[in-house]
């Protein structure tokens, strides 16, 4: 009986062993793997965007016209999205959503630096931002009409 506890407990100690893998690779090749990578990005021309995180577009650049762009997406997890935009000055804002094809949605909500809001709007904005700041743009769906829009639509904002 003690043989078999013994020969049982040999057996499990060997199979808890950790086993080596051969595909296991060096801290110097993954280091030479990620400069490659690096040097192959260097030479591709860096384009800056305004991209969706979450449910939130933070507006930073501008394109060649002037215009703040960027695409977002709306889902049943993502019922709004949030567009965050700094004003430096007094500024007229004009907002534009465009759908791919026809859709209910629109600009919910505009909501100053001083947390005063205005809204709901349509699929355009023209308003007079007299704060300096951030701003936060709410885009939605439409309370007020049926069958809620579920897909991507690009925003255009021009100050």
């Amino acid at each position: 009986m003690k043989n078999l506890v013994i020969i049982l407990f040999c057996i499990l100690c060997f199979s808890c062993g950790k086993k080596e893998n051969g595909n296991e690779t060096s801290s110097s090749e993954i280091a030479q793997d990620t400069t490659q990578q690096i040097k192959v990005a260097d030479k591709e021309p860096v384009v800056e965007k305004n991209i969706q995180t979450g449910d939130t577009i933070v507006m930073n650049v501008k394109n060649e016209k002037g215009l703040f762009i960027a695409e977002g997406n709306l889902n049943s997890a993502t019922s709004k999205v949030y567009i965050k935009f700094k004003n430096e000055n007094s500024a007229n804002l004009k907002a534009k959503i465009i759908l791919p094809e026809g859709g209910n949605i629109r600009f919910n909500q505009i909501i100053a630096p001083d947390k005063s809001s205005d809204g709901p709007f349509g699929m355009d904005v023209e308003k007079k931002l007299d704060q300096k700041g951030n701003y936060l743009l709410i885009i939605g769906h439409s309370q007020m009409a049926e069958n809620p829009y579920v897909g991507k639509f690009e925003v255009q904002l021009e100050m």
